[in-house]
């Protein structure tokens, strides 16, 4: 661009720094405290990891995708196929397989309507097998089984070092029609996206004891009461908001399903409760209207509740579970034998499609309270690392506020952002940085328009007739 002399470069200059000016205020202004309106929320598309790997499925064992532990995968189930993959493992090694099935917005579901998964051997063995449904609300939201290759005293059936198979099918009797736009291969709407995420955990360095506790406080905990801090839940396991001991506040609407995350030690006890606000208006009722599911950190399920819903603020808590321990692998049934490693547990939080008819497409206000009893207790001593590394050890804790104690509700940047949301942290640090760019910018002209004028009198005093 040419310079701009004459009345043009005043007039370019006044523009130049208004537009500054401008920017530079509303920069200012978006970064303050205060109070922020904020737009009701979408129902998301589901969020899968952003490293995740394509794994076609196969309808039989040839040519089946390999699974790698430690990977995330996205495929897909088609209508009555089965879909097989295949994992490649030692014979020391227990491996879990988690497998989350997404029916597309709008399906048209039956109660019966899910995923089953299994774990095979190279002989047809089953290794182990897991199923979900869709239950009674019948609100299309991510289903999720999984399976595993165990390795535990006194089992002799798929102990030995081979290949193995993944197979997952679909269960029920509904279409799953959609509504929505479909891809002409896919226009009999049956087809269901899947995320596939295999972990191995590894061997003890000593043997360890087999003997289940017996006995543990299964008296129902009082949630916390501290002050609401602001959390955003995410789309996805992937995406999971870190939330720590304390109270949560975030909305949700119908249809969606919002995914959070625990770190949870050995010898600790997790309880949660989740509050749905009132609504505008009071129209019927919706039976099982909200749903919350723990899972464990290979996203095995442990414990749910849910609640109906008639426009009144409601209530939900898990049934009280034992505290994380090694050594519940052994028990004969859930929801102790999945409480069997350290890591992050994951709570899941659905409100039914069905709300919006009787009460409004909202959003609606969710307060989850988390509380974490017992005490904390050494791990069981892997002889190596899982994979991925760290996967069943919880670490220095993530930088989010505790929604009481020392935190004030932000963490110690200050900026008020909680640590467990990067995308919000993001935000506040891009939008600082704009800020900090923009005031230099404005003083760099500033320093150049005062040094220009001081030349210009300099002029004007060696040429006085000029």
């Amino acid at each position: 661009m040419g310079r701009r002399t004459g009345r043009g470069a005043a007039v370019w200059r006044a523009v130049v720094r208004s537009a500054v000016v401008g920017a530079v205020l509303c920069v200012a202004s978006a970064v303050l405290p205060g109070r922020v309106a904020v737009a009701a929320p979408d129902v998301p598309s589901y969020a899968f990891a952003d490293d995740v790997r394509s794994a076609p499925a196969t309808t039989g064992t040839t040519g089946a995708a390999r699974l790698e532990p430690g990977a995330t995968y996205r495929s897909s189930l088609r209508g009555e196929d089965k879909a097989y993959y295949r994992l490649e493992l030692d014979g020391r090694s227990d491996v879990y397989v988690s497998v989350t099935a997404i029916p597309r917005a709008g399906a048209t579901l039956s109660a019966g309507d899910g995923i089953s998964v299994s774990v095979q051997d190279a002989d047809s063995v089953t290794c182990s097998s897991d199923s979900v449904t869709v239950g009674t609300a019948v609100s299309p939201q991510p289903l999720t089984a999984w399976g595993a290759r165990e390795l535990l005293p006194g089992k002799g059936l798929c102990r030995k070092a081979g290949t193995y198979y993944v197979v997952v099918e679909r269960s029920g009797s509904g279409t799953g029609t959609g509504t929505g736009d479909e891809d002409t291969d896919l226009s009999d709407g049956r087809t269901w996206d899947l995320e596939l995420a295999p972990v191995s955990e590894a061997p003890l360095a000593k043997a360890a004891a087999t003997r289940v506790p017996e006995v543990w406080d299964s008296s129902t905990p009082t949630p916390p009461v501290d002050e609401p801090v602001p959390v955003r839940g995410g789309a996805g396991f992937a995406e999971a908001a870190a939330v720590e001991q304390g109270v949560r506040s975030d909305e949700i609407v119908p249809g969606q399903t919002l995914f959070y995350r625990v770190p949870v030690d050995w010898g600790q006890q997790l309880s949660a409760t989740v509050d749905l606000g009132s609504a505008e208006k009071n129209s019927g009722y919706v039976v099982d209207a909200l749903e919350m599911t723990l899972y464990n950190p290979v996203r095995a399920s442990v414990k749910d509740t849910g609640i109906g819903y008639g426009g009144s603020q409601k209530s939900a808590s898990l049934p009280p579970v034992p505290p994380v321990g090694y050594a519940n692998r052994y028990a004969p049934t859930d929801p102790t034998k999945s409480l069997r490693f350290a890591g992050s547990y994951y709570l899941v939080v659905h409100l039914a499609v069905q709300v919006a008819d009787r009460f409004g497409e909202g959003p609606y206000g969710l307060t989850l309270r988390v509380r974490l009893g017992g005490s904390v207790q050494a791990g069981p001593g892997y002889a190596r690392q899982s994979v991925p590394r760290g996967f069943f050890d919880v670490g220095a804790p993530d930088p989010v506020p505790s929604g009481g104690g020392s935190s004030a509700g932000a963490d110690a940047s200050g900026d008020g952002t909680s640590g467990g949301d990067p995308a919000m942290k993001a935000v506040a640090v891009g939008g600082i940085g704009t800020g900090s760019l923009l005031l230099m910018v404005l003083g760099v002209w500033t320093l150049t328009a005062r040094r220009r004028a001081a030349a210009q009198m300099r002029v004007n005093a060696q040429n006085p007739t000029a």
